[in-house]
């Protein structure tokens, strides 16, 4: 198998993982009562947010080596623009991303309709705005500017200077923190592919509310790779700095 074609897989099958674990976190209990009499307490926001950093930081490290672990067509569209990747292999990411984030909230669509499982979110863990806790100009801003944090620090943990071994660690730990941010107020995209994926099923507002989460992480990854042309360091730069502090 060629490695563009072990690329693709990588990134369809690290979608799929990310929708069904961490979205699933929510689906089945973010609500839920466990324990015999039903007492204990669900997942709530922290543990579908932990859901969320932790999946993706076990992907970092599975599928990094392969493909990047992008698993998200905002991350691949920073990725673009940054002239890290291809045009050709970004359309191909963003296919794979998308079919495996579908093929996820298939699972979950079949396991809440047909095992008789309680989907604890009423909407497959879709994303919404205009629902008494935000609006659709405040969703919009807050997509951006969470996708445009969590983008931004991928693009900096993953240059050559940063420090290698711990790309994963901080990127997971950034995803945790911008759904701890977003989910009580519109669920938290900050990825187009997560949000497709369950509207489809979804249908209904979910699917007319769907525009917003493709369109503002997108908008995010654009804000987030003029931050890092403006910020990041470059290697000889860095060679500087370590030789500067060799010498004193």
């Amino acid at each position: 198998m060629n490695t563009t074609a072990r690329k693709l897989i990588a990134e369809f099958v690290g979608t799929f993982l990310l929708v069904f674990l961490a979205v699933g976190a929510a689906v089945f209990g973010i609500g839920a009562k466990v324990g015999v009499d039903g007492a204990g307490p669900g997942n709530g926001v922290v543990g579908v947010a932990l859901a969320f950093g932790l999946v993706l930081l076990a992907i970092a490290y599975a599928f990094g080596p392969v493909s990047g672990a992008h698993v998200n067509p905002a991350v691949t569209l920073a990725m673009l623009l940054g002239r890290r990747m291809p045009t050709n292999e970004a359309v191909g990411y963003w296919i794979a991303q998308f079919l495996g984030a579908i093929l996820g909230a298939a699972v979950l669509k079949l396991f809440v309709s047909s095992f008789g499982v309680t989907d604890y979110t009423g909407a497959l863990g879709t994303n919404a705005y205009d629902n008494g806790a935000i609006n659709m100009a405040g969703a919009f801003v807050l997509e951006i500017l969470l996708t445009a944090a969590f983008v931004l620090v991928i693009l900096l943990v993953t240059e050559r200077v940063a420090a290698p071994g711990f790309a994963g660690i901080a990127i997971g730990l950034a995803l945790t923190v911008v759904h701890l941010v977003g989910i009580p107020l519109d669920g938290t995209s900050v990825n187009p592919a997560r949000s497709f994926g369950p509207a489809l099923f979804a249908g209904g507002d979910a699917l007319g509310q769907v525009w917003l989460f493709l369109l503002a992480p997108l908008v995010g990854a654009v804000l987030a790779v003029v931050i890092w042309k403006l910020t990041r360091t470059s290697v000889e730069e860095t060679e500087a700095l370590v030789a500067g502090a060799e010498r004193e």
